[in-house]
């Protein structure tokens, strides 16, 4: 028996029939949709700090507005890729028993409470706003975004969740 047979039969999420079924379910043309639908709000978050700097910088009233905006559908659009997240969470037996799918799990919600309390705290006043919770607070989603998209990444390249197709996976 060779040692990487011995690992398989030891570990019971190795050798798991389902630990190999890791096609999306939520696809158009074989492309996932969470995957298609996660560059909106990664583009909003750090669009938001961008703004803020810039607000930081110039105090024109605009930026404060732009990061309102972006703020505002970087949660919108985070709620919805992780709607479709977490039906692939859920439905793909593949997904499910990795660690690392429960990691980005975690981290997609802490970062969508984190993007609504930034939205909700912009709401009133814009640009009262931006200094100096405003900005700390889009830090900390650019910081967020960053871990959530490694923990998402190393899904997709180290372990192709969503990629593989059921004929392929022999």
């Amino acid at each position: 028996m060779t040692e990487d047979t011995e690992a398989l039969r030891a570990d019971p999420i190795l050798s798991s029939r389902m630990f190999n079924e890791t096609e999306s379910r939520m696809a158009i043309a074989s492309h996932p949709i969470h995957a298609m639908m996660v560059a909106f709000p990664i583009t909003a978050a750090f669009g938001t700090f961008g703004a803020d700097l810039f607000y930081w910088a110039t105090g024109d009233v605009f930026w404060a507005r732009a990061a309102l905006w972006a703020i505002g559908s970087g949660f919108v659009f985070g709620v919805l890729a992780g709607i479709v997240g977490t039906v692939e969470l859920l439905a793909v037996p593949g997904i499910r028993v990795r660690a690392a799918s429960w990691t980005h799990f975690i981290l997609a919600m802490t970062l969508l409470s984190v993007l609504g309390g930034n939205w909700g705290v912009r709401l009133a006043d814009p640009a009262g706003a931006v200094l100096p919770y405003g900005v700390m607070l889009s830090a900390l989603c650019v910081i967020m975004t960053g871990l959530t998209g490694w923990h998402g990444g190393k899904l997709v390249f180290d372990y192709q969740i969503g990629t593989q197709r059921g004929s392929e996976k022999d």
